[in-house]
């Protein structure tokens, strides 16, 4: 059963369109030949990504997304912590719409889940590929029509 959960802690939650942007998520796992069970978003500043990265992964650094993985074989599931702020400041610094990058790393963290890594050579050359087929796969301009924005 599919379940995408998106809740806030100490920011403004994005006013995103949950139910469209559930069945992208889907939609984008399903091109990978995984099912989707319980996905969930905690969108958060980035004192609280770099307290949750120094608690579990030991990391001393911001960063966008955080991502903790409990699929199986064929069935994703997960817990994505993503900083607001890091994607606002990664937005600016690459002169992209925030909107469209929340959305990209929204997705990022579905990709690793569905077994697309980032850290190897040449791993981020092909998660950038499946990050932007899809967006490509995004089912309309509303989707990207909701307020980002600070508290």
């Amino acid at each position: 059963m599919t379940e995408v959960i998106f809740d806030a802690q100490g920011v403004a939650m994005p006013a995103i369109d949950r139910v469209a942007t559930a069945a992208w998520l889907e939609c984008v796992a399903h091109s990978l030949g995984k099912n989707v069970g319980r996905l969930s978003y905690l969108f958060c500043d980035d004192e609280h990504i770099l307290a949750v990265n120094r608690e579990f992964l030991q990391h001393d650094y911001y960063t966008d997304i955080i991502t903790f993985d409990y699929s199986t074989r064929r069935r994703i599931a997960g817990d994505m912590v993503i900083s607001l702020d890091t994607v606002a400041s990664n937005a600016a610094q690459l002169g992209v719409d925030p909107r469209r990058e929340l959305l990209r790393v929204i997705v990022h963290g579905v990709l690793h889940l569905c077994g697309i890594n980032d850290k190897g050579p040449g791993e981020r050359e092909v998660m950038e590929a499946h990050e932007e087929q899809a967006l490509a796969m995004l089912p309309n301009d509303e989707t990207l029509n909701f307020e980002f924005g600070q508290r």
